[in-house]
């Protein structure tokens, strides 16, 4: 799981400062307060990641990718191409690793990776990596850091040396070594230019599978379909839009998945069917095959109050747009981050405080052996609903709040700022921007006001 993240010179980003990020982490804030940008960097280093091109220090995106960001000038703060951008990331791994060379051992159970980047001199646009570092474990008595830094200017070739570890040199070999693979990778060179340091690759491999382990939602979701057709794949994921929300239902219809709120095995199929009546969206629902030995499948439901089964596109938006959320929230592998933009869209208020119980669920929720699943959920919202019954669940002891990780965002005159919101064991939140849900009590009082003078 992500518990550590800070990022300087990105988009509206001078400096986040360090945040804490919890199983469930929620930032609030106005529209183009920096939010997405937050999001935006953990998914460019996933593409980055998945790119085919080596030599690409960031893959900034194209048309295919889940973000489009553009050039170096349209990331970077304040469009100042001199400065770096820089981030900082850690995780927490599920077992403690150790790396051993002839000589020493060394443990942790926590990886911390930072890197800067910019581009390489006043003449050249190609971005380089002009440092990055990988510290295995919080101390160094038992820990390892292990650093690759740029020499020099050189406009035609980039060299680098590693440091901060007792490397050894093999005989007749250069210290120096070509630039990393992306943002993140030791070239092959440094196996056979030092004796000691094949390790250095077990921390690169730990980075990407950390990253490959990311998932995003976004608030613009895919429209139902009276019929979906499933050839019996199982997805990586709902889909950015959510378009293979109903593929991932279908895949995992023998998932069972245990929830600590009732202490019961479910069927995946139930559990989601089971949030979308607490909601009141539906009374219930049916994923059924069209006919025997076809491929195609309709979602079916009854609506409050009826007794016919209706098509889900013959229903309001609401199902179609919260059952993406739903089905990732509990179909994630297991140590996945999955980043979910306004997962609120469309929803009646009612609906948006019960996402705080999916949600809690969800982080909580077991196999049914009872490994713990440790999915993190990073939450960009609007809504005061949702926040409010997270604070209630925290008062009430059914989430910690040492679990939850609550953000906000302001834009100011020199770029974005973040606010962690002070939240204690009984749900209060000590520091609430003022007026950001609206003034409920000016409304009232000048409501009061209106009629007092209408009655006069």
């Amino acid at each position: 799981m992500l518990t550590h993240l800070q990022i300087r010179h990105f988009k509206a980003w001078r400096d986040t400062q360090a945040i804490r990020l919890a199983p469930l982490t929620v930032f609030f804030g106005s529209n183009s307060s920096g939010k997405s940008s937050i999001n935006q960097l953990l998914l460019m280093l996933k593409q980055t990641v998945q790119s085919p091109d080596r030599k690409m220090a960031l893959h900034l995106g194209d048309k295919n990718t889940v973000v489009e960001l553009g050039s170096f000038w349209d990331i970077i703060h304040a469009h100042n191409n001199q400065e770096r951008l820089a981030f900082e990331l850690e995780w927490q791994l599920l077992k403690e690793k150790t790396i051993r060379d002839r000589h020493h051992t060394f443990q942790g159970n926590t990886i911390k990776f930072n890197a800067e980047i910019g581009l390489p001199n006043e003449y050249r646009q190609d971005m380089v990596v002009h440092q990055m570092s990988y510290q295995l474990g919080p101390t160094e008595k038992t820990g390892l850091t292990v650093e690759m830094k740029r020499q020099g200017n050189d406009p035609e070739k980039d060299r680098y040396l590693l440091k901060a570890f007792p490397y050894q040199l093999s005989s007749g070999q250069s210290e120096t070594l070509p630039h990393p693979i992306h943002f993140y990778g030791f070239p092959s060179e440094v196996s056979a230019q030092y004796e000691n340091a094949d390790f250095v690759y077990e921390l690169m491999l730990a980075l990407e599978k950390r990253l490959q382990n990311i998932y995003y939602l976004g608030p613009l979701r895919e429209p139902p379909q009276r019929y979906y057709r499933w050839a019996g794949e199982k997805p990586e994921s709902v889909g950015w839009r959510g378009e293979r929300a109903i593929d991932a239902i279908l895949a995992a219809h023998e998932k069972q998945i245990k929830l600590l709120s009732q202490n019961q095995i479910f069927s995946f199929e139930k559990i989601i069917f089971h949030w979308l009546k607490e909601m009141g969206l539906i009374e219930s629902c049916e994923l059924k095959q069209v006919a025997p030995h076809r491929r195609d499948y309709e979602f079916l439901i009854k609506t409050v109050g009826k007794t016919d089964q209706i098509n889900l596109t013959d229903v309001g938006f609401g199902v179609s747009q919260i059952l993406p959320v739903l089905t990732q929230c509990f179909y994630a592998p297991q140590e996945a981050t999955t980043i979910i933009e306004q997962p609120e869209v469309h929803l009646h208020p009612s609906a948006q405080a019960v996402l705080a119980d999916v949600f809690i669920d969800a982080i909580q929720a077991q196999d049914e052996k009872g490994n713990p699943h440790n999915i993190q959920l990073l939450i960009e919202s609007h809504s005061e609903h949702f926040l409010r019954r997270l604070q209630r669940r925290i008062a009430e002891q059914k989430i910690h709040s040492l679990d939850t990780a609550i953000y906000f965002c302001e834009m100011t005159a020199s770029g974005s700022i973040l606010k962690a919101l002070d939240i204690d064991d009984y749900g209060n939140i000590k520091n609430w921007p003022a007026k950001f849900f609206g003034d409920e009590v000016g409304d009232l009082t000048a409501m009061t006001e209106a009629a007092i003078q209408r009655q006069c």
